[in-house]
């Protein structure tokens, strides 16, 4: 059976030739498609799926790089990574201007953050599952429910996160917990009855960290289900919040919730280390905004 998985292989390596040729037309991609794909997959491809993919991109490349460059504001699209950058224009391409129904939403980018992780480099697929997030958030989440469905309802907790950064050296450092699975994230608590997620995140910040702060700024929102040994699986829905310190300050592990450790990091560090993907784009938002309230 032809695979759309190779097909897809083939127009992100197409793309990859076009991009350092700097050849986008439509009938010079589709030569090197041709040549690629009966050198390398012997009939293997779905010729018309890679076919359209292709000259859709093509044909949408301008919309396509505008949106990654809003959607990755740090990143200039010309430093992104070859493979990365054409990655996100198959990725953007099947979640935007594709089919629904013959690629759903999930599946585009579950596809592209396959590729990535295929290859890129190691932190490829942390980053295009970063960028394609914050788009498929910015356009509804479509599907997104299709996972919560149960017959039974699932209990909804309500949590709140805290980004901690400070300047130093004209530069911003951003504070965070190693959790129990040897993943740095965001300080976080569950809210109590009748407690705003802002509340909690402050909580969160003093329980976890032993350091406090007088303002926040709303950055995020995540929800996600996950399994809590007392009852099951649950949605949590968390609100993240940016609070800024004068410098960065000496974090007090207080061991709460199974934290582990707490370090600051520079921004070039954050590219290094073992983060939850779905963090990536409320950690940009905040350094974001960061720069422009605490420089």
């Amino acid at each position: 059976m032809a695979s759309r998985h190779l097909s897809r292989s083939q127009v992100l390596q197409t793309l990859f030739e076009c991009d350092s040729t700097n050849t986008f037309t439509g009938d010079a991609a589709h030569a090197i498609l041709l040549r690629n794909t009966s050198e390398f997959l012997d009939g293997d491809a779905d010729i018309p799926f890679a076919e359209g993919l292709l000259l859709g991109i093509i044909a949408k490349k301008e919309e396509i790089d505008q949106m990654i460059t809003v959607s990755a504001p740090q990143w200039p699209i010309e430093n992104i990574a070859p493979i990365d950058r054409n990655v996100l224009r198959v990725g953007l391409y099947e979640l935007l201007f594709g089919d629904k129904n013959a690629v759903p939403p999930k599946v585009a980018l579950n596809e592209a953050i396959e590729l990535a992780k295929a290859y890129g480099g190691d932190t490829s697929g942390k980053f295009v599952n970063g960028v394609l997030g914050a788009v498929y958030r910015s356009i509804g989440s479509p599907g997104k429910n299709d996972a919560l469905k149960e017959t039974v309802p699932l209990k909804h907790e309500h949590l709140g996160g805290l980004l901690l950064v400070a300047p130093e050296e004209g530069a911003i450092k951003v504070a965070l917990v190693l959790d129990a699975f040897k993943k740095w994230t965001l300080p976080k608590s569950k809210c109590i009855e009748g407690e705003l997620s802002e509340h909690a995140a402050l909580r969160a910040l003093k329980e976890e960290l032993g350091v406090s702060v007088e303002k926040v700024e709303p950055i995020g929102e995540h929800e996600y289900i996950a399994h809590d040994p007392a009852t099951g699986k649950v949605i949590r829905s968390v609100g993240y919040f940016l609070g800024c310190a004068t410098a960065p300050t000496n974090l007090i592990v207080t061991k709460v919730g199974g934290i582990e450790e707490a370090r600051w990091f520079s921004e070039e560090e954050l590219g290094t280390i073992s983060l939850y993907d779905d963090l990536l784009p409320v950690i940009e938002t905040g350094v974001a905004t960061a720069k422009k309230i605490c420089l």
